[in-house]
Formats: C-alpha cells, sequence, structure tokens
C-alpha cells in the first residue's frame, strides 16, 4: 500500500517513508492508496482478543513493511503498564444506549497516549528500514494534550529531538505544567504569543521553508511531525473505534454487525477522522456527530459546505478545541473527492481568503456521515453536573461537550441509535472548571485543584498528575510567531 499527497495525489511513497517526513513537501497531508476492507468475521475474532492483539490486526492492514513479530513488539511496549487500566481504553456504560470510551488511562491523562506511545516506535523502525542516520526534528504545535503525550512519547529516544510550541495562554494550568516539567534529555517546550491556530500556522512555515531545511541537513537533523497531520498520528487512532464497537458487543448492549453511532469532541478534526477511516473499512458506524465548543468553525462547515475562519477566536473551558484551522478536513476532502487539485485549490482559498466553499455536492456526501453541533462553555459545565449528579460520572470539559452535543442531536433528530461518546481527557487536567461545574468556588490553582477535586468526589488524581506538584519547572521561555523558527534553529544548534 502506498501513500499520496492530498494536494498531488500521485508519486506514491511508503508507509515508513510518510512516517518518517510526517508532511508532504507539496504542503499536503499523506493519505493511503486504498482503504483497507474487513468483514463481520474479522470484527468478530477482534471481539475476543485483547486491545495489543486488535492493534496488531488493524494496524498490519496499513502497515504492510512491518511485520506481524514487529507490530507484536511495538503494541506490547506502547499499551502496557505505562496505562493505568488493563483494558487500555475501556468502555464504561452510561445507560443502553450510551457508553463512555476512555482514552486517557495513559501516561499523561489524554487520548493522544492511543497514538502518541506507539508512534515512536514506528518512527524509529521505519527509520531503520530506510537507512536514515540524520537525527530526526519533531516539531509539534498544541492546544494542550498533544504538546505533552508528545514529549512523553518521544522522551530519550535515540535518534530524536522534539520541540513543542504551545499558545501563551490557551491552555489549562495542569497541561501547561505538565509540558514545563517534562523530563528529558532531547525535550524543549516553548510557549507563543498568540492562539493554537498561530502555533500551528508558525509551524507548518517552518516546514515549508526549504532554505531552513537544507541548513539542517548540513547539520544532521531533518524535521518531522508528532501532530495528526502525520500519518503515524493517525493510524493507531483508528483502532480504538474497532475496540469500542467490539465492547458494546460485548457488553450485550449491540448485535454484530447493528450500526453504532460515535459523538466525538473536536479540534483539529484528527480523532474523528480516524473514526471516518474505520467505517470505510467495514465497521458498522450509523453516523459521526462532530462536537464543537464556541468554536464553531466545523459545525458550519458540515452545515452549510463553506469553511470559515474568519470570525472570532473564543478561549473556553476545553482548550484542545480551540482551534479554527481543523488540519485534518484536509484529508476528508481527499478521500471524498479524489481531487487533488481541488483539495489544492480549498488549501489556497484558506490561505490567501480565509474561507472556501466545497459546494453542493461535497457538502451532501459530508452530512450524510457527519453531523455538526456545539454548545457554549457554560452548558458544557452544566452537562458536566448533570452527568455527575444524576449517574455519578464524573467527565471532563471536552467529554461534557460531546455529551451535551449528543443530547441536543437526539433531541433534534429523534434518534434513538446506541452512541459512544469519545472522552479524551481526565477531568482532573481541568480541575478549576470541573470544580466550578460541581458548584465548589475556589481561588486555588494547579496542583492544589486536583486535590480538592478529590476531596469533593472521592475520586483520586490519577497517579502522572498527582506527582506535578513535586516536580522542578525546567521550561519557560516564550517567543512571538515571527520568532518560531529562530527558537528551533537554537535548539538545533
Amino acid at each position: 500500500m502506498n501513500y499520496v499527497s492530498t494536494r498531488q495525489g500521485t508519486a506514491g511513497i511508503t508507509a515508513s517513508q510518510a512516517i518518517i517526513h510526517g508532511i508532504a513537501p507539496d504542503g499536503g497531508l499523506y493519505v493511503p492508496t486504498e482503504i483497507p476492507s474487513v468483514s463481520l468475521d474479522f470484527i468478530r475474532e477482534l471481539c475476543g482478543l485483547d486491545y495489543r492483539s486488535r492493534a496488531v490486526r488493524i494496524l498490519g492492514l496499513y502497515l504492510e513493511e512491518f511485520s506481524q513479530a514487529e507490530l507484536e513488539q511495538i503494541a506490547a511496549a506502547s499499551y502496557g503498564d505505562n496505562f493505568d487500566c488493563p483494558s487500555i481504553a475501556p468502555l464504561h456504560v452510561l445507560d443502553d444506549k450510551t457508553g463512555v470510551l476512555e482514552l486517557w488511562h495513559g501516561p499523561t491523562c489524554a487520548f493522544k497516549d492511543m497514538a502518541l506511545q506507539i508512534m515512536p516506535r514506528l518512527l524509529t523502525a521505519s527509520l531503520g528500514k530506510n537507512g536514515e542516520k540524520r537525527t530526526v526534528s519533531i516539531l509539534v504545535a498544541t492546544s494542550g494534550d498533544t504538546g505533552k503525550a508528545a514529549l512523553e512519547g518521544f522522551r530519550d529516544v535515540p535518534g530524536t529531538r522534539i520541540m513543542v510550541f504551545y499558545p501563551k495562554d490557551g491552555v489549562s494550568q495542569v497541561q501547561k505544567l505538565q509540558m514545563a516539567t517534562q523530563e528529558g534529555g532531547n525535550v524543549n517546550v516553548v510557549a507563543v504569543e498568540g492562539n493554537f491556530d498561530d502555533a500551528q500556522t508558525g509551524v507548518k512555515k517552518i516546514f515549508a521553508d526549504k532554505g531552513f531545511a537544507e541548513k539542517l541537513n548540513e547539520r544532521g537533523y531533518f524535521l518531522s511531525s508528532a501532530n495528526s497531520i502525520n500519518w503515524g498520528r493517525l493510524v493507531p487512532q483508528i483502532v480504538y473505534y474497532f475496540s469500542a464497537y467490539c465492547d458494546f458487543v460485548n457488553e450485550g448492549k449491540l448485535a454484530l454487525g447493528d450500526k453504532l453511532d460515535f459523538c466525538v469532541p473536536t479540534g483539529n478534526f484528527g480523532n474523528i477522522l480516524a473514526g471516518w477511516f474505520a467505517k470505510r473499512m467495514g465497521l458498522p458506524v450509523g453516523r459521526f456527530i462532530c462536537a464543537s465548543n464556541d468554536n464553531n468553525v466545523l459545525t458550519d462547515f458540515i452545515r452549510t459546505g463553506v469553511y470559515d475562519k474568519n470570525r472570532p477566536f473564543y478561549q473556553t473551558g476545553s482548550p484542545s478545541m480551540d482551534i479554527l484551522v481543523s488540519s485534518n478536513l484536509e484529508r476528508l476532502l481527499y478521500c471524498l473527492t479524489g481531487d487533488a487539485a481541488a483539495v489544492s485549490g480549498f488549501m489556497a482559498q484558506l490561505s490567501d481568503a480565509g474561507r472556501y466553499d466545497v459546494g453542493q455536492d461535497i457538502r451532501a456526501a459530508v452530512q450524510t456521515e457527519f453531523y455538526g453541533g456545539w454548545c457554549k462553555n457554560a452548558d458544557s459545565l452544566k452537562e458536566i453536573g448533570k452527568r455527575w449528579s444524576e449517574q455519578g460520572y464524573l467527565m471532563d470539559t471536552h467529554t461534557a461537550v460531546a455529551s451535551r452535543v449528543l443530547a441536543d442531536y437526539r433531541a433534534e433528530t429523534g434518534s434513538d441509535a446506541p452512541c459512544v461518546i469519545v472522552s479524551t481527557a481526565s477531568p482532573y487536567k481541568f480541575g478549576g472548571s470541573v470544580l466550578e461545574a460541581l458548584g465548589v468556588r475556589t481561588e486555588e490553582t494547579g496542583p492544589a485543584l486536583m486535590e480538592l477535586l478529590a476531596a469533593e468526589t472521592g475520586i483520586p488524581a490519577p497517579a502522572p498528575l498527582a506527582c506535578l506538584a513535586d516536580k522542578p519547572v525546567r521550561f519557560e521561555k516564550w517567543v512571538e510567531v515571527g520568532d518560531m523558527e529562530q527558537a528551533v534553529a537554537e535548539f538545533l544548534a
């Protein structure tokens, strides 16, 4: 199976090469030339396997250069004692029609661990397969969770260095502390004066600077990405959609072959896109409910076919979704149209004018599989309180957005289809907002909020977060967006 750029559509490369380079030379994203298909018998077999074995089966369909033995070794190392739950991605059943897929039991307590514990191992194996001797320098723009998960995944991995940029005032206190205290000799963290879109645009400009790439090459470095623009980040996420479906069947809440909806809190569109790939492979999925916060650019796109980032930017209690440029949407547009020239045109319009219109046919194709909804920050906090008081279930701010949008979707459409809410982070990463949702007012900040939340709910904070107060702060630097490239040059000097 080869991979092509969404903006060129030809000159395919291997999976390992796509993982190594992250982003195509023309600025496009790599997609497989074909999507493998699976049968219900295949899914039935997955139902009897643990998460690691499910991962090996799914990844093997996309990563043909990797032997089963290699993938088994990688999966075993990625999904083990570093997760605090033996099932890795447990499904919590709320009622007969609703489950919550908890993807935050890894070392950084966010769903990004599901991919970023395995991606560094895929990357180092890919380097070996291609005889690459240079050091790969990973550049990451994060809206909160990706940064820490990437830092932890690549910490002291031989042959790699990693630098993370995050919006200076756009992450939670716990997210910031997680990154600022990161251990490892090959890591660096810098705040950016601006929002996530500014940081993401800055990173993309660095990737596009061929002169800078030549200078780095002379020093023995090349750049790659750990954001979901890298196929090596996206493909492991396909696994947990299959896993959730299997667990729903195993719970007796669904007959094999019946359709299951997924409601996903969405910012950069990577998480929900992984589910779409699972559906195209043959997973029986009804509809994807794309849940946004006040930054509802995706909701408007799904409903109108017009993507327009020219709008106010809001900082909310769900900061990982505070995004106005959803990079992975480009992959969906290419897969729906197969037209690289059209996709390239859309992206040029987005860069030049901040908007594009995909037209009636593409809009209709999107609406067939996606529903777009959003809720205000205040309503997501009400949802946290509601779920806690009525069901004793504690959720974070991002999961609450999805939970509220699912309720709105069911009310609007009359749907009674079973649905899985994709839960993306531990509530302890956003303790201040969660406490507010529970009616607790406090002046405490940072780690003290976690202690207060544990006392209020009787649920202990996850160990990786509880220990943050004792860790020394290593990274406090911040730069203007225009100085990001210079910061990279200094790190790799």
